[in-house]
């Protein structure tokens, strides 16, 4: 078995990860890319942005702040003195008391505010401290320039008078202590005086309450030069080096700034919940995923021919020629090759899609001068030979098949199909039949789609979706190559990991896939379980326009012309219909899939083309 059998990839040499895996840069590109599929999310992002950016400059444009600076010290006799790291202030705390109550209430009361309104008033004040530094920064907001400036001050000078009163206060007591010290020494210095004056001098006692007085005064001089020293200490908290004035103009960035962050950061918002949703989101939404999911490659992207599923079930224009491109890159697939089989399915859902691709890809086939079968292996609910304009001609030798299981499916009757300008090919339409199980494993089932096996041959075999009915598993045994048709926004990479290890599981091929935008449930050309919708089946007949009413016309007339001619000019106005490409051409590709070439009736003996 060939190395595409083994990894399940229908093309030697492509693939997926474990061919060529992405790399990083890829994966970027096809996840953004995939971001940008949440369009209405990014925009409500911005939207959210926007608002916010709005509301805050809106809000912001009516505020003014007013700002006042002062440097912190501590009391001391010579201000321009250095001090010492004990007697540095500590700016945290100083910081705590410029917002405390105590200093709100002052600033209140210098105001002329209600006491009880202090905790409110102290709302729009923040003070900040820079760093390395002994200086405390006041600002204060408020919706006026002018207010927010004077309580600006209000709380400087509120927190000046408050830390000049705690100086003062200390201070205060650490002279009445010594003046506590002092009173004792006085009354001993007047006893001494007293006892001094009574004493003789040049006696020992005279001299005894000198050196007692003596020593009495130094101790007095002490007390007093202390309490001296106390009273003239700078008691001032700091100095104001900044003085706040009314602002000229609101704070904050305005209007136009706080769009374009809102803008910002809407895009943000709003890309983080296309990736939120995207990673919650089990479908698949890139054709690499598909190939991840599937490790097969993606041949082909059916284009959009409107909102819906096209209206001719016969393609035209970009659609008929993505459909061939799809048809050649399978014909120079040496796997397909091998074997000419391809079935058609779907992951899950209606059977529409896959009914055209596999329509147009036999026409394809046709086109390039094989002899192309179309097996309808839905044996559920059989619509295909309805959809399709018929030409009577000569069956080949191999058509005259015996019937399938009890008189059912595969008959032996084969309907040769016109395919305009692509040339006319055989269909095998689908019946259905009491047990559909044994009648796609039948022996005539079987034999029906070795037709591949002749030369110049390939059959398309159209089969319900795999994850909905087992039929498409019976047959992959038989058929091999098998080619997914799928939406990607409406399949699951559970679903698509799932038909991989079926098809491989069953032995057979995953050659590719084909990705379309047309869904994959109402609206399609067939639904499965019940009777085909009409809108969506009558308005897919194949052929010229002008109606359903004058295609059946013109099939009439040419099955009448077809029933009246010779059998030898039905066959040539078949061939004249099939366009033989060059063999120059069919010989330089070197490959048996296309080497192919016009079957004479003549030529067929007992079903089987001579060698």
């Amino acid at each position: 078995m060939s190395a595409a059998r083994e990894d399940g990839r229908g093309f030697a040499g492509q693939g997926g990860p474990s061919g060529h895996p992405y790399d990083e840069p890829d994966l970027l590109r096809d996840q953004f890319r995939q971001l940008l599929r949440y369009r209405l999310l990014i925009i409500c992002g911005i939207l959210v942005g926007l608002a916010g950016g709005g509301w805050l400059g809106v809000s912001s444009n009516d505020t003014y702040i007013a700002t006042s600076e002062i440097t912190v010290r501590i009391p001391t006799a010579d201000p321009l003195a250095e001090t010492t790291a004990v007697d540095r202030v500590v700016m945290g705390s100083e910081r705590r008391t410029a917002v405390s109550n105590l200093v709100a209430q002052l600033a209140a009361e210098a105001l002329g505010v209600p006491t009880d309104r202090a905790k409110g008033l102290k709302s729009g004040l923040q003070v900040t401290n820079p760093p390395n530094t002994e200086v405390l920064r006041f600002a204060y907001s408020a919706d006026d320039p002018d207010v927010a400036a004077e309580r600006a001050n209000a709380f400087v000078d509120a927190y000046l008078q408050n830390r000049e009163n705690d100086a003062l206060a200390s201070l205060q007591r650490t002279i009445d202590s010594y003046e506590q010290q002092r009173e004792p020494l006085l009354e001993r210095r007047a006893e001494l005086e007293d006892r001094l004056a009574v004493s003789l001098e040049g006696t020992t006692g005279y001299d005894r309450t000198i050196a007692d007085l003596s020593g009495v005064n130094d101790e007095i001089s002490d007390i007093n030069a202390n309490i001296a020293a106390l009273q003239a200490l700078d008691t001032s908290g700091g100095q104001v080096i900044t003085e706040a004035t009314p602002p000229g103009s609101p704070s904050g960035p305005g209007l136009p700034l706080l769009l374009g962050l809102g803008y910002l950061v809407g895009i943000g918002i709003g890309l983080l919940a296309a990736w939120v949703r995207l990673v919650f989101d089990p479908t698949v939404r890139s054709s690499g995923d598909v190939t991840r999911a599937l490790r097969a490659p993606v041949l082909g992207v059916l284009p959009r021919t409107g909102r819906g599923p096209p209206d001719q079930l016969l393609a035209e224009g970009r659609l008929a020629e993505e459909y061939r491109s799809v048809a050649f890159r399978l014909a120079y697939d040496e796997t397909f090759a091998q074997r000419r089989r391809l079935l058609v399915v779907a992951p899950r859902g209606s059977i529409g899609t896959p009914l055209a691709a596999s329509v147009n890809l036999t026409a394809a086939f046709a086109e390039m001068g094989m002899d192309a079968l179309l097996v309808e292996a839905d044996l559920r609910t059989p619509t295909l030979t309805d959809q399709l304009r018929h030409a009577d001609g000569v069956r080949p030798g191999w058509a005259s098949s015996p019937g399938g299981v009890d008189g059912g499916w595969p008959a032996g009757m084969r309907v040769p199909i016109d395919a305009g300008e692509s040339g006319i090919f055989d269909l095998v339409p689908g019946r259905r039949v009491r047990n559909v199980p044994r009648a796609l494993t039948s022996p005539a089932a079987t034999q029906l789609i070795a037709h591949a096996d002749t030369k110049g041959s390939v059959v398309v075999v159209l089969a319900p979706a795999v994850l909905s009915y087992a039929d498409a598993i019976a047959l992959i045994d038989r058929v091999d190559g098998v080619l997914v048709v799928c939406d990607p926004s409406q399949v699951r990479r559970d679903d698509l990991a799932r038909v991989r290890e079926l098809v491989v599981g069953a032995g057979g091929i995953l050659l590719g896939a084909v990705l379309h935008s047309w869904g994959s449930g109402s609206g399609e050309l067939q639904q499965h379980g019940g009777e085909t919708a009409g809108p969506a089946t009558t308005g897919l007949v194949a052929g010229p326009p002008g109606g359903r009413a004058a295609a059946r016309a013109r099939a009439a007339d040419d099955r009448i012309r077809y029933r009246d001619a010779p059998a030898r000019d039905r066959e040539r106005e078949r061939e004249r219909r099939v366009p033989r490409p060059p063999d120059a051409d069919l010989r330089d590709i070197g490959s048996e899939t296309l080497g192919l070439r016009i079957l004479d009736p003549s030529e067929l003996e007992d079903g089987s083309p001579r060698q």
